[in-house]
């Protein structure tokens, strides 16, 4: 398969300037050639209009093969690299130069969801490892902007030159203190990504897919997926950014991977059928087929020589991919095998594919499961065939299978940047070689119930949550993950929201500060330790604290109480 950056033979099918001259405030066209969209793709959506044609969309591109979030960076060198230098990676949030290393990890980079997944939650579902919205990134940059919305900074917090962070312009945000501003140049890919993202998994038609725990941006139950200020402030980026080339190119590499295709790129101005200017009107481009004439029965997914990478697990587990299996004018049902070198290590769950599946819109899900019995890259072939094809179709299967990894507990720290109704779940890197790390929230309200537990993942080491509420107690652990191995559990840190009651007597007790700790020098044992920051937010909780005990606390003003009733409320200064 063919590097994305690489030069391709693009089939011209129609210019930039066609599709970009419908886009309103254009101010500068860059003519280049478009890639051949494959034929029939977009047939299902031409004549909507409305609620139809944003279903008929879904319908369109949802069904996709998912890939394993172990596998991104070998699909990054092809998605994002740079077109004049393919060994450099095209990083949207920074002017820093990274280097791929061949499908390793890039030091300083991570796999960025830019759309937060702390905004839809859980790992099972496509969207944590889809290609149409993940990114490499900065990982400075990428902590700054932690999972902030979108928007237009008013004043900066965080500036490296390309991506800004800070408080938003009046009327954005949607209720977050912080917004996320790229940089010119990429406000209109960002744009797109979040049109796709709103329809191919719209929580209105599919509630199984995403519903969204934080709506910022995003409205559950309704159609549009959007509220009011995301779609101003997102149609105003995409109409002074168009389509460049890096977006088309792109998009060709993600569909040769993924086999679905951001229509936005493809029709720009399809965005305003659905939520600008042109809302309400049959969406009927001057390209559009209303039919296919062709009766050759033929494979639209996947396609000849399709390669599916599934990464890296460890010896002693298992990783398992998604093909959709879709098909034009099939006349019966297919069958499925797979065969040659280290096929016995691969294996799918059935071996016919019903033809009636096969020509459905969503296409029939193909689970393909990785189980290696000892280490090395492994390789096979998934061949599909019958069902009236000429020939048949061949796709490559490859997966490393790696030695089971020894992961060290991880530590968790105290909560930082507490507010009344956010923080930041910390912890200590375990030095490691990780993918990421889980970390497992725990919700109670004032009966000590359990309101939820979640968990989320990330590869730094700390997490944002800002859905802090009186008269609740927040627990969090922490593990590492590995080739599909998790580490122990971490210690437990607990936050709730309490007052401070003054207490009337004193006693001997002195306390020492230094870097990112305060040493306890005290007469008798401190009973029932609680230690606050300013906010009144509860950070730390100790049964017993002994004379030369060391409390480790970031850096901050804080409170601290005990039971022992003749000791006052004291203040520690962390420097």
């Amino acid at each position: 398969m063919q590097s994305f950056c690489e030069p391709i033979p693009f089939k011209i099918m129609k210019t930039a300037i066609k599709k970009i001259a419908a886009m309103a405030l254009m101010a500068v066209v860059v003519t280049t050639a478009w890639a051949d969209v494959p034929v029939s793709y977009y047939t299902s959506i031409f004549g909507k209009s409305g609620r139809e044609l944003k279903k008929s969309v879904h319908d369109l591109v949802r069904p996709h093969n998912v890939v394993t979030y172990g596998s991104l960076w070998y699909h990054f060198p092809k998605t994002d690299c740079r077109i004049e230098n393919p060994s450099v990676v095209w990083d949207m949030y920074s002017n820093r130069t990274y280097y791929f290393r061949g499908t390793s990890s890039v030091s300083g980079m991570n796999k960025e969801h830019s759309l937060p997944k702390s905004w839809w939650g859980g790992t099972e579902i496509d969207a944590y490892t889809d290609l149409n919205h993940l990114y490499p990134s900065d990982a400075v940059a990428n902590q700054a902007k932690l999972n902030y919305p979108l928007g237009e900074v008013s004043r900066v917090d965080f500036d490296n030159g390309l991506t800004k962070v800070g408080t938003p312009m009046t009327g954005q945000g949607g209720g977050s203190s912080m917004v996320f501003e790229p940089g010119d140049e990429y406000k209109g890919d960002f744009a797109r990504t979040y049109f796709y993202m709103a329809t191919c998994y719209q929580s209105y038609y599919e509630p199984k897919d995403l519903t969204w725990r934080y709506t910022y941006m995003f409205i559950n139950n309704d159609w549009l997926e959007l509220n009011k200020w995301s779609i101003d402030l997102l149609l105003k980026w995409a109409r002074q950014d168009p389509v460049s080339e890096k977006e088309l190119r792109r998009n060709e590499a993600v569909y040769a991977i993924q086999n679905n295709r951001n229509p936005f790129i493809d029709y720009p101005d399809l965005m305003e059928y659905i939520w600008g200017d042109k809302a309400g009107q049959p969406f009927n481009p001057d390209d559009a087929e209303d039919d296919d004439p062709d009766p050759t029965p033929r494979l639209i997914n996947p396609t000849q020589d399709f390669e599916v990478q599934f990464g890296e697990i460890g010896l002693g587990k298992s990783l398992h991919a998604v093909v959709y299996i879709k098909g034009k004018k099939l006349t019966s049902d297919l069958s499925v095998t797979i065969y040659k070198n280290d096929a016995e290590m691969f294996s799918v769950p059935v071996s016919k594919v019903p033809r009636s599946t096969a020509l459905s819109e969503q296409g029939y899900p193909l689970v393909i499961t990785y189980t290696p019995t000892r280490t090395g890259t492994h390789t096979c072939r998934l061949l599909i065939s019958d069902g009236g094809l000429v020939g048949s179709y061949a796709a490559q299967l490859s997966a490393t299978c790696l030695p089971a990894p020894t992961l060290k507990t991880p530590h968790a720290l105290p909560a930082v940047e507490v507010s009344a109704t956010s923080y930041n779940a910390a912890w200590e890197s375990t030095g490691d070689e990780i993918d990421f790390y889980i970390v497992t929230r725990t919700v109670y309200d004032k009966s000590n119930a359990i309101v939820s537990r979640d968990e989320f993942t990330t590869e730094e080491t700390s997490y944002p949550f800002d859905d802090l509420q009186p008269d609740q107690t927040h627990t969090y652990t922490v593990k590492s993950s590995r080739l599909g191995y998790t580490s122990a559990e971490s210690n437990v840190i607990t936050l709730s929201y309490s007052g401070i009651d003054a207490i009337a007597a004193t006693m001997p007790v002195a306390f020492l500060t230094m870097d990112g700790a305060v040493l306890v020098k005290c007469s008798e044992p401190l009973k029932g330790v609680r230690i606050y920051g300013m906010n009144g937010q509860m950070v730390r909780s100790i049964e017993r604290v002994d004379n030369d005990d060391v409390i480790a606390l970031p850096r901050g003003i804080y409170i601290m109480t005990t039971e022992n009733g003749a000791f006052r409320p004291a203040k520690i200064v962390i420097k």
